[in-house]
């Protein structure tokens, strides 16, 4: 064999040495740099939210806020309209002050002039009861001395005693006059009144729906009405975010939870704003069998389920919303 065939083998082997090692090379590298990505899982940021709605139907008269808008407790969010309610309340002060006269009513008994006029009846009755029994009390001493008859001193008995019921009677009179309506009719006209009261309070009640307040502090999120538009009871007029309260979810695979339970602490980065804020889990549920999940028994192993993980911040981050994202790098 020739120096230049020995050459050209040797050129041969030392190109595929070269071309082995560049392979072994790039292999290595993409092997430690698929090796070295961190497994991300992402989430977001949630915040709770509560929506504004009345009792009672009606139209939109103004809307006191807008989309963005702070708001506090007591601030007033919007007015509407509602007819009916203010006809119903002149219905119920109406049958309030009806059922307040009648309580009076029984309360205060007989006029005036009826009460003087049993008096006098009573009088009249009482000074003929008087005569009746002087009358009686002369004849039977002269039945006693046989000066009369027996039937003469019965006729005079029967007038004394219808006398004497005349009396009772003209009595009662008098006394029901003073004493106005029985306590039974008393107590019902009394329970009258007050059901007029708590029916005066129910739409009271109504018309104070018509002017809605903010009921916990927050930023408007959403305003679904606008003026002039009907609304019906419970209908949303618009949604407020406790922006006070705000958590992160996200969904994990169990497999990929690293110990990761309630009151565990973590760290994720917000990509809005290049910084890292600490959360502590408070919620870890699974998601259920229609929820996100990898079969692997093919392989011989087992399901995996996602879980949902709720976590709040350690401390608040300044300008942290609602749909920003959260990424846990491990």
């Amino acid at each position: 064999m020739s120096n230049q065939t020995r050459t050209q083998h040797k050129n041969i082997l030392l190109a595929i040495a070269g071309f082995v090692t560049v392979v072994i090379i790039v292999a290595l590298i993409g092997f430690l740099a698929l090796g070295r990505e961190p497994d991300v899982k992402q989430g977001q940021v949630e915040v709770t939210e509560y929506r504004v709605s009345s009792k009672v139907p009606g139209r939109i008269l103004e809307l006191r806020v807008k989309e963005g808008d702070y708001v506090k407790v007591g601030d007033t969010l919007a007015i509407l309209d509602a007819p009916e309610v203010r006809a119903k309340m002149e219905q119920a002060r109406s049958a309030e002050n009806a059922a307040a006269a009648i309580e009076l009513k029984a309360r205060n008994g007989a006029r005036e002039e009826q009460i003087r006029g049993a008096y006098s009846i009573l009088q009249q009755a009482t000074a003929g009861f008087e005569i009746a029994e002087k009358s009686y009390q002369r004849i039977q001493r002269l039945f006693d001395e046989g000066v009369i008859s027996a039937q003469k001193r019965d006729e005079v008995y029967a007038n004394y005693k219808a006398m004497e019921a005349t009396k009772k009677a003209a009595q009662s009179q008098y006394d029901m006059a003073v004493n106005g309506a029985r306590m039974e009719d008393k107590m019902a006209a009394a329970a009258q009144v007050g059901r007029a009261k708590g029916a005066v309070q129910e739409v009271n009640s109504y018309i104070n729906e018509t002017v809605q307040i903010a009921q916990m502090e927050g930023e408007v999120s959403d305003v679904y009405p606008k003026v002039g538009e009907l609304v019906g009871t419970g209908s949303p007029i618009m949604s407020i975010a406790v922006m006070d309260d705000m958590w992160g979810t996200f969904n994990i695979r169990e497999d990929q939870l690293n110990g990761m339970q309630v009151g565990s602490e973590f760290t994720a980065f917000v990509p809005a704003f290049n910084k890292e804020v600490k959360m502590k889990v408070y919620y870890l549920k699974d998601q259920g069998s229609y929820a996100v999940w990898k079969a692997t028994k093919a392989n011989g192993q087992y399901d995996l389920k996602t879980f949902e993980v709720k976590a709040r911040p350690v401390e608040k981050l300044e300008g942290l919303r609602p749909g920003m994202s959260l990424i846990i790098k491990n």
